[in-house]
C-alpha cells in the first residue's frame, strides 16, 4: 500500500481541526462552569443573608420592647424571600444537572470542572415534600 503525501496531510489537518474544536468547546465549557459556580455561591450567600436578617428581626423587636405584632409583615416578607431563594437554589441544582447532561453530549464527559459535588444527586434536583396541606 502506498500512502500519498496528500493523504497524510489531509489526515493531519483533520486531526488538527478536531483538536481545535475540542479545545474551543472546552474553553466555552470552562467559562460556563465558572459562571455556574459563581451563581451557586451567590444564591447561597443570598440565602444566608436573608436568613440572618429574618432571624434578627424578632430579637430586635424584643430588645426594643415593642409589641408582638410589630414587624410581623416585614418578617413574613423576609421569610417569603428566603423561601423563593431556596426555590432558586433548587432550580440552580437542576441547571447544574442539565449542564452535566450537555457536557456529556458534547464529548466532555470525562472532564472535571473543579466541582467536588458533581453531579448533583437526583434527590437534590427533585426535592421531596415532607409536609402536606390538611383540611381545616
Amino acid at each position: 500500500m502506498v500512502v500519498r503525501k496528500d493523504d497524510t496531510q489531509s489526515r493531519f489537518s483533520a486531526k488538527r481541526k478536531d483538536f481545535a474544536m475540542i479545545q474551543t468547546t472546552r474553553i466555552a465549557a470552562n467559562s460556563v462552569a465558572e459562571k455556574l459556580f459563581a451563581a451557586e455561591a451567590a444564591i447561597d450567600a443570598a440565602i444566608a443573608a436573608v436568613a440572618t436578617l429574618t432571624a434578627s428581626m424578632p430579637s430586635a423587636i424584643q430588645d426594643a420592647n415593642l409589641g408582638f405584632h410589630v414587624g410581623q409583615e416585614a418578617i413574613m416578607h423576609s421569610m417569603e424571600s428566603c423561601a423563593q431563594l431556596v426555590k432558586s437554589r433548587t432550580n440552580m441544582v437542576r441547571t447544574h444537572s442539565a449542564l452535566l447532561t450537555a457536557q456529556h453530549s458534547v464529548g466532555l464527559g470525562a472532564v472535571a470542572f473543579n466541582d467536588m459535588n458533581c453531579p448533583p444527586s437526583a434527590e437534590l434536583a427533585t426535592p421531596q415534600r415532607h409536609l402536606a396541606a390538611v383540611a381545616a
